[in-house]
């Protein structure tokens, strides 16, 4: 499928950020209007927001990005100690993305693996993102150190994509559209939110080469290195100061495991929140009550 099938009068680009990496972009929107990044998350790429984008092209210059090992974007080996996919890194590529167009400042709507990259993307370069929307996460330190059986099982694929190389890659590389239909179709919503069109983009996609890997290496990074990052934040006392909204599924893991608005307040400064009535692919599920939220906040129309 053409990247811009689901997105008419988008276009793609895929922007070099360093080291020979390009991040595969689909840019659209209000020409002029405040620059907004759009972050996906796993097992799926840009096309996730194809729901939202019509109505926030509205209102901004979308930036939708496939994150480092996914969809489009570079998917290179990863590193012994998984530092070239740390959210560090990755938020560095999206640094690098905005600036390349232009954006000196924005703001983020970002889901699941994307939402931690922009947590990362904040806590690094918070001179560049005024405003955050994290969908149906908890700060990734807190998830880990706080992981129940009742979390172990829903979250399964957390636990089993950290495996060494290259026994998870094998297992999705047999299957790679099973491993969809597991990690997805198993949620509170089925299959029932995922347009038939979507759901073709998110197979070509994992079926890639590479895709497998550069997944794995991203859950790694997580497990590891990144949670290395985020105490060291805890202990130098380093907290973000943008607003943030954070958005839960009340039908997902996330709130039922977490007290997700806690959570994120030991960590920043200004947030708010509340869980909708949906699962966890809160823009695939209630596409509707998420602009009704998003938009306003985005636009600092909300306080």
């Amino acid at each position: 499928m053409n990247d811009v099938a689901l997105f008419p009068g988008f276009s793609a680009h895929d922007i070099p950020t360093a080291d020979g990496i390009t991040i595969r972009t689909v840019t659209g929107g209000l020409p002029d209007g405040p620059p907004l990044l759009l972050l996906h998350g796993h097992p799926e790429t840009h096309v996730r927001w194809h729901k939202v984008a019509p109505r926030l092209g509205a209102h901004f210059s979308l930036v939708l990005a496939d994150l480092r090992g996914y969809g489009d974007s570079s998917k290179p080996p990863g590193a012994t100690d998984h530092a070239n996919y740390s959210k560090r890194v990755m938020a560095a590529d999206m640094a690098r993305v905005m600036q390349g167009l232009g954006h000196d400042r924005f703001t983020v709507l970002a889901h699941d693996r994307g939402a931690r990259v922009a947590h990362r993307l904040a806590a690094d370069h918070g001179d560049e993102v005024s405003r955050m929307v994290l969908l149906d996460i908890a700060p990734t330190l807190a998830m880990y150190e706080q992981t129940t059986d009742r979390f172990a099982r829903a979250y399964w694929h957390w636990f089993f994509l950290i495996q060494a190389a290259r026994l998870p890659e094998r297992l999705i590389e047999a299957d790679p559209e099973a491993y969809l239909h597991d990690v997805m179709g198993r949620r509170s919503a089925g299959m029932t939110p995922f347009d038939p069109r979507a759901w073709a983009e998110y197979t070509r996609a994992i079926t890639l080469p590479g895709t497998a890997h550069g997944i794995c290496e991203d859950y790694r990074a997580s497990a590891s290195i990144d949670l290395e990052l985020d105490r060291a934040d805890r202990e130098a006392g380093r907290r973000l100061g943008m607003p943030l909204m954070v958005l839960w599924g009340a039908q997902g893991s996330v709130g039922k495991c977490f007290q997700p608005l806690t959570e994120w307040r030991r960590v920043a400064d200004d947030v708010r929140g509340e869980a909708l009535p949906c699962g966890h692919y809160i823009g695939e599920e209630e596409p509707d009550m998420l602009l009704a939220r998003a938009i306003p906040f985005l636009a600092g129309r909300y306080e």
